[in-house]
């Protein structure tokens, strides 16, 4: 393992010379909300995939305020499709994930094509969850731990 800076060179060993394994990774972590209630749907001589829409915001000061806490703030708001194939969990989002909750998504991306109605060849990129996790709800900071506003 040789490190330069912030990067990091893995040398895999082969006994087969013609044989070049490089490590990759393809990984996704999103935290956001969900867009739209999960649909479950099969296609035909496949196994079901539940769907929905994740939506991530990115939040930053612009103008004067990018060196002081003064300026507008803007937001740009991303979304994000994501598919649930694993079969415990792909059957936990459909029966429990709805639209609004606030959750994390790990997994990988993957890139297709398809061909629209109008016979139009279409890109799409989708989330492939690997692992699904609903956050609580941010509640008031005095509150205890079921989330009941504390009387003092």
């Amino acid at each position: 393992l040789l490190s330069s800076g912030s990067w990091q060179v893995v040398r895999c060993g082969s006994t087969d010379a013609s044989l070049i394994l490089e490590r990759s990774i393809n990984r996704v972590q999103l935290l956001g909300r969900v867009g739209q209630d999960p649909v479950m749907r099969q296609v035909e001589g496949r196994n079901p995939v539940t769907i929905f829409s994740l939506a991530t915001n990115e939040m930053w000061r612009s103008g004067d305020g990018e060196t002081s806490p003064t300026g507008d703030i803007s937001q740009k708001t991303t979304w994000h499709r994501v598919s649930v194939f694993k079969p415990g969990l792909r059957d936990v989002a459909y029966q429990y994930v709805k639209k609004g909750s606030r959750i994390l998504v790990e997994g990988k991306l993957d890139y297709g094509e398809y061909v629209d109605k109008n016979q139009v060849r279409r890109q799409a990129t989708t989330i492939i969850a690997g692992d699904c996790a609903q956050c609580p709800r941010v509640t008031d900071p005095s509150a205890d731990v079921k989330g009941r506003a504390r009387v003092t």
